[in-house]
C-alpha cells in the first residue's frame, strides 16, 4: 500500500488484510510504501507491518519502491484509505491459483459504487472515458481500467516494464500487461467512502493518464490523423481536378488549396508516427501494413529515390506550365487548380526525400 498521510484509514485496512489473511491461511507481509508525515507509518508499524520509505514523490514511484521489497510468491495492491475492502482478497486471488488469470483488478463499475465513494464526474465520465480510450488503443477488454485493488503473480510482475512515477502508473501496468500477453481478469468489488482527505486531482491527473497512452500508442497519436488528412486532402484535390458536382455544388481552386494543405498537413503529422517509432519504445508498436512496410523496407536510397522522383515530376509539370506560359505571351493560364497541384507534389518530395535521412539518422543512432 502506497501512503501519504493516511492515518485515519491505515489501520482498518491492516486490519482487513489480516482477516483475509486468516481465511486464506497464507503466510502474508503487509509493505507500506510510506511518504508521510502524520502517523501513518508509526501506526503500520505497531501493527506488524513493514515500512519503506520512497527516496521520490509519486503515487507510481510509491508503488514501484514497495515491489523491491516484496518477497511473496502472490502480491496485491491497493490504497490504504478503505475505500477497497482487503477481507475480498480472496475473491480476487482465486482466478490465479485457478490458473486463469496473472492480473486479476477489482471492478468498481461493474460493481457497487457507495454513495459518497466516489465523484459523479469521475463515475460516469472520467473513469468510462478513460477506459474506453484504454481499451481502444491498447485492447485491454477491462470495464475498470483505474481501479487500484489488484492481484498478480511475481512472474507477471517480473514480465511487465513499468517506469512511470506518477497517477499513471495504473494505466500503464494495465498497457503493458496487455502488450505482453498477460491474462487480465476483473472480479467485481464493492468501492467504499474514503477515509481521511483525498489527495487526487481530478484533471490533472486524468490528463496525465490521456497524455501517458497517447505518447505510447503513436499509431493512433500520429498515423491515423495523419492518414486521415492525407485522404480527406486528395479527396478535395480530386473533386477540384475533375470538376466533379455534388448535389449543384461545384469545387474550384479554393478546394484545391485546400485539398493542397491538407495533404501537406496529413503527411507530416504521419512521419510523426514513423519517427516516434524508431525512436522511441512506446508500449503499443505500430504494426499497420503502411508503417511496417516503410519502416522495413523503405531504406535510406530507396527513400531518397522516390522523393526525387516526386520532385522531379512536381518540377517538370511546374516548368511545363511556365513554358506554356511564356509561349503564349505572359497571358494568363487556362486553370490555376493544376499549378497548385504541381507544386504540392514538389513539395512532399522534398518532404519525404529528407523525412528518409532523418530517420535513417534515428535507426542508426539507436543501434
Amino acid at each position: 500500500m502506497p501512503t501519504l498521510n493516511e492515518q485515519e484509514g491505515i489501520g482498518e485496512c491492516i486490519l482487513r488484510v489480516q482477516r483475509a489473511v486468516m481465511e486464506l491461511g497464507l503466510p502474508t507481509e503487509v509493505i507500506i510504501s510510506d511518504s508521510s508525515t502524520d502517523r501513518t507509518p508509526e501506526i503500520a508499524r505497531e501493527m506488524g507491518a513493514i515500512v519503506v520509505e520512497p527516496d521520490k514523490p509519486g503515487y507510481g514511484y510509491a508503488y514501484r519502491y514497495g515491489f523491491e521489497h516484496v518477497r511473496g510468491k502472490y502480491i496485491v495492491m491497493g490504497d490504504a484509505d478503505t475505500t477497497y475492502d482487503f477481507e475480498q482478497i480472496p475473491r480476487l486471488l482465486d482466478p490465479i491459483l485457478e490458473d486463469r488469470a496473472d492480473i486479476v483488478m477489482g471492478s468498481r463499475l461493474d460493481g457497487e459504487i457507495k454513495p459518497g465513494a466516489m465523484p459523479m464526474l469521475h463515475k460516469y465520465i472520467g473513469n468510462p472515458l478513460l477506459t474506453k480510450f484504454l481499451n481502444t488503443f491498447y485492447d485491454a477488454g477491462v470495464s475498470d481500467a483505474h481501479s487500484g485493488f489488484r492481484v498478480f503473480t511475481r512472474d507477471a510482475l517480473d514480465r511487465m516494464d513499468l517506469e512511470s512515477d506518477g497517477m499513471e502508473f495504473a494505466s500503464e501496468m494495465v498497457m503493458d500487461a496487455g502488450a505482453r500477453g498477460l491474462r487480465i481478469e476483473e472480479v467485481p468489488i464493492v468501492y467504499h467512502e474514503r477515509e481521511g482527505e483525498e489527495t487526487l486531482d481530478s484533471f490533472r491527473d486524468g490528463w496525465r493518464h490521456v497524455r501517458f497512452m497517447l505518447l505510447n500508442a503513436p499509431g493512433y497519436l500520429f498515423s491515423v490523423p495523419g492518414i486521415a488528412f492525407g485522404l480527406i486532402g486528395l479527396l478535395f484535390t480530386g473533386l477540384s481536378i475533375f470538376d466533379i458536382s455534388i448535389a449543384g455544388a461545384s469545387f474550384g481552386v479554393r478546394t484545391m488549396i485546400a485539398g493542397s494543405l491538407l495533404m501537406l498537413v496529413g503527411f507530416q503529422v504521419a512521419s510523426f508516427g514513423l519517427f516516434s517509432t524508431v525512436a522511441s519504445d512506446p508500449i503499443r508498436q505500430q504494426s499497420d501494413p503502411l508503417t511496417s512496410m516503410i519502416i522495413n523496407r523503405v531504406t535510406l536510397e530507396r527513400g531518397a529515390a522516390a522523393g526525387l522522383t516526386l520532385i522531379g515530376i512536381g518540377v517538370g509539370y511546374t516548368a511545363l506550365r511556365l513554358s506554356r506560359w511564356l509561349t503564349h505571351g505572359y497571358t494568363s493560364l487556362s486553370s490555376f487548380g493544376p499549378d497548385v497541384l504541381g507544386l504540392t507534389v514538389v513539395v512532399l518530395g522534398i518532404q519525404f526525400f529528407f523525412m528518409t535521412f532523418f530517420l535513417s539518422a534515428i535507426a542508426n543512432s539507436n543501434n
